[in-house]
């Protein structure tokens, strides 16, 4: 399979994956969903793009490899994410953060408490967020928000991710090696 990077510094880096790459990528990201309590019985809302991006994919197969029930809805259309998480009964969600908190945003204006939703978990990644805006998606929505981790050139997320402790990121240390250079 072909897959790209976003492109925001420059021209999209191209990266084609084989048939043993897409099972180690769903594995690492079954990993990490496990990691924060998720399993068979859930119903997880993989809001990240389709396509040659690697969230949306790399999600909806992690979901399914843990035998959860995958509402694919990729990005945008807010108003129908939100109407889907409540008719599906959503308990997770993979988005960027920005977009969360969007949709946290848009529910409050059309009268929806995120936090009477069964949602519990959110994966968040494809973006660099802050811990000021994590604690702000718990507080408005209820749930425990997760950090996630991956590049194309590896695999897309579940290269690194936060476990229930959320005390920093884990490595999927059988699958990739951390180098880390010190300049001097």
């Amino acid at each position: 399979r072909l897959h790209a990077s976003s492109g925001t510094t420059g021209k999209p880096i191209v990266v084609g994956y084989t048939r043993s790459d897409l099972e180690v990528w769903m594995e690492v990201v079954k990993r990490a969903m496990a990691s924060c309590g998720l399993n068979r019985t859930d119903v997880i809302q993989v809001s990240y793009g389709y396509g040659l991006f690697t969230g949306g994919l790399g999600a909806h197969y992690g979901a399914e490899a843990l035998g959860a029930t995958v509402v694919p809805t990729s990005g945008g259309n807010t108003k129908r994410q939100i109407m889907l998480m409540r008719d599906f009964g959503t308990t997770a969600i993979c988005c960027t953060p920005s977009y969360f908190n969007f949709m946290i945003e848009q529910a409050a204006a059309e009268g929806i408490d995120m936090r009477k939703l069964p949602i519990k978990a959110g994966l968040f990644g494809a973006e660099p967020w802050t811990e000021e805006m994590r604690k702000r998606i718990e507080a408005a929505s209820g749930i425990k928000a997760y950090d996630i981790y991956g590049l194309t050139e590896l695999s897309g997320p579940g290269v690194a991710f936060e476990c229930s402790e959320q005390a920093g990121m884990h490595i999927n240390e059988d699958h990739f090696i951390a180098e880390i250079i010190d300049p001097e």
